[in-house]
């Protein structure tokens, strides 16, 4: 089978429309999972003992499950016992829950990587609790994990295929549905890997700079 050009430019604005949609639920679950693997680090370390085991063996839950039983779960079981959902919003949801139990690991590793005194001074200066871990503890903690962070949001962006599980229309399944109305799988699914090659090298370029940015040695 030769490489049809004419086809493959004919497909590829549905592909790149795709792409967008591989996009958005990729930064949208990567904030999600910054945010919530923030959270959950800082309570394993100053919550009540009760509760930090809890999010302690809550995070080991999600860790140990696969993303698309959490996908199947959060679609098919959440609206019996909560809120609907649009497909999208629970690929967002699911990447990003899932996601933040590896980012908590590495917000802890952060945080346990500031010197000691540093909470020592901040106690003897009379610092609440509050301005102890905006003002002195995450401002170390973070610039050094920040390539780390990246790289979970390039895994997270390989991950956004599974999305077709629960129909989102992301960039995969796209590739999918244009190959099978003409039957021809050459063309779109190459470009598939073509544009996660550049979305990936992009990204990549991305947390490089941000990293001599804000990061350090």
């Amino acid at each position: 089978m030769s490489f049809d050009w004419r086809y493959a430019l004919e497909v590829l604005p549905q592909l790149l429309g795709g792409l967008w949609i591989t996009i958005q639920a990729a930064l949208g679950g990567m904030a999600l999972a910054l945010v919530l693997g923030l959270l959950w680090a800082m309570l394993r370390r100053s919550a009540p003992t009760v509760l930090a085991y809890a999010v302690r063996w809550t995070l080991e839950f999600i860790r140990s499950t696969p993303l698309l039983v959490q996908l199947y779960f959060l679609f098919f079981v959440l609206p019996d016992v909560g809120p609907r959902l649009s497909p999208f919003a629970t690929g967002v949801l699911a990447l990003g829950l899932h996601y933040s139990a590896y980012t908590a690991e590495v917000y802890r590793a952060g945080i346990e990587a500031v010197p000691h005194h540093q909470w020592e001074a901040a106690l003897a200066l009379g610092l609440s609790r509050a301005r102890t871990w905006l003002a002195v503890i995450l401002p170390q903690a973070i610039p050094p994990i920040i390539p780390v962070l990246g790289n979970y949001l390039i895994a997270m962006l390989k991950d956004t295929p599974l999305l077709a599980a629960i129909t989102v229309t992301e960039l995969l399944q796209v590739a999918k549905l244009m190959g099978a109305e003409r039957f021809r799988y050459l063309e779109p699914l190459t470009l598939v890997g073509l544009l996660f090659l550049v979305v990936s090298l992009v990204s990549s370029q991305l947390i490089r700079a941000l990293e001599k940015r804000y990061g350090r040695l």
